[in-house]
């Protein structure tokens, strides 16, 4: 996957790709190939590089295929060789860490952040939603029948959260998970140490809603996590950022390493 990365990115017409990913995300095919002087064909072809590589994610909304900027491959290449790397690459690697994690814009505010686990479907299934497993990477567990429509409780310490809207969205099993995120509670900021501005404008927002999307890949599942739902200028959509990488990278680490423990 590493030479994948380096190869897509080595071509300056995908790098333009990424920089237009960059300056607004969530774009068609369309919309991609109206800033460009390429044909389309040449366009979709550079972008399935780019997808083949890790480095965007596609999402459909209704007839629509929407293209984001993913951090997964650049995370994982600068946690592996940055050392390797005289400073002005690393100084290159590190500003496009950072432009691909931050959020681009207020009109495309979604998180899309795709990765590949050495796993079965069923396993990262059980992972995802069985609170013996979750406790282990998360430190929280999920209190539900997982049926869609259902409430959640969420568990965090010894706080419970729960409240209005707090359900399960979708529960399709090994292919599609969706629930709303819970509410920032007093309890929940104090437990985790958020401030007490902080917690009274993420308090105020909206509920977002995480979709995890499974997909078998040989010996691997690619997850895409969505997390949207987001308004212009959420606080949440900014504590959420840097959250998710290593949320899932802890998932990550787990299965690859203690594979069997699903099986327990």
């Amino acid at each position: 996957m590493e030479d994948e990365v380096f190869r897509a990115l080595a071509d300056p017409s995908r790098r333009r790709l990424l920089d237009l990913l960059n300056a607004r995300n969530g774009q068609t095919l369309r919309a991609l190939c109206a800033e460009l002087d390429m044909a389309r064909q040449s366009v979709s072809k550079h972008l399935a590089v780019l997808e083949s590589a890790n480095l965007i994610t596609t999402v459909w909304r209704g007839r629509e295929k929407l293209h984001y900027l993913n951090a997964e491959p650049i995370n994982a290449i600068a946690d592996r060789w940055i050392h390797q790397y005289e400073r002005r690459r690393v100084q290159l690697f590190a500003d496009l860490k950072t432009a691909l994690e931050e959020p681009m814009n207020d009109t495309v505010n979604d998180f899309v952040y795709t990765t590949y686990i050495k796993t079965t479907p069923e396993r990262l299934w059980q992972a995802l939603t069985d609170p013996a497993f979750t406790s282990r990477y998360w430190g929280l567990y999920h209190e539900t029948d997982w049926k869609a429509g259902s409430s959640m409780v969420w568990h965090q310490g010894d706080v419970a959260i729960a409240g209005p809207g707090q359900v399960v969205v979708e529960h399709t099993p090994y292919t599609r998970l969706s629930y709303a995120w819970h509410h920032i509670t007093p309890e929940f900021a104090k437990e985790v140490g958020l401030d007490a501005a902080t917690a009274e404008r993420a308090g105020q927002e909206p509920l977002s809603t995480a979709t995890f999307e499974l997909e078998p890949v040989e010996d691997q599942v690619k997850l895409t996590v969505i997390h949207s739902g987001f308004e212009p200028g959420s606080t949440i959509r900014t504590m959420i950022q840097d959250g998710w990488p290593r949320l899932l990278a802890d998932l990550k680490s787990l299965l690859e390493t203690s594979g069997a423990f699903v099986d327990q």
